[in-house]
């Protein structure tokens, strides 16, 4: 059985719904995984927008949702989790608004794709103070069993000025 992930808010390559973006609360959709490697010590989820700032000429990954060491035995997140009700021992990593926490979709022009990445490792990582999406990359490196990916859609209907 391989890794799965998917959420009851979206369809993957569907649209995500306001209520988790900029133009509605900024909630965190829930998500549910399955299929998770025997060998797993820990989980990684990164929430991340390759399109940014436009997608016709991307030049930057917009990070919006860094979490690791993830308990393996836990197979989701609810809608609008907060800090302090993360399963134990899980670390929150910096968003690109340098800050910890979800950041809903809010893209400028265009319709922008957000991968929200399982990752399996066959470790624990450090807990160090304020990881970047970049450095919990380099940290996961050679540790990675297994991963998947589940991509929503959104474009804002009046576009930033």
């Amino acid at each position: 059985m391989s890794l799965i992930i998917t959420s009851p808010s979206f369809r993957h390559n569907g649209k995500i719904p306001a209520r988790h973006t900029c133009d509605g609360s900024g909630t965190s959709p829930a998500l549910s995984w399955s299929g998770v490697s025997e060998g797993t010590k820990s989980l990684v989820l990164i929430v991340d927008d390759p399109d940014a700032p436009d997608p016709s000429a991307p030049e930057m990954i917009w990070v919006h949702w860094v979490l690791y060491n993830l308990p393996p035995d836990i197979t989701g997140l609810p809608e609008g989790i907060h800090a302090e009700n993360l399963p134990a021992g899980t670390v929150q990593g910096i968003n690109d608004w340098s800050r910890t926490g979800y950041g809903g979709p809010c893209p400028p022009v265009g319709n922008h794709r957000y991968f929200h990445r399982i990752y399996a490792l066959n470790t624990v990582l450090p807990d160090r103070k304020n990881v970047t999406r970049t450095m919990l990359m380099e940290m996961m490196q050679a540790h990675v069993i297994a991963q998947a990916e589940l991509v929503g859609l959104y474009q804002r209907q009046e576009p930033i000025r």
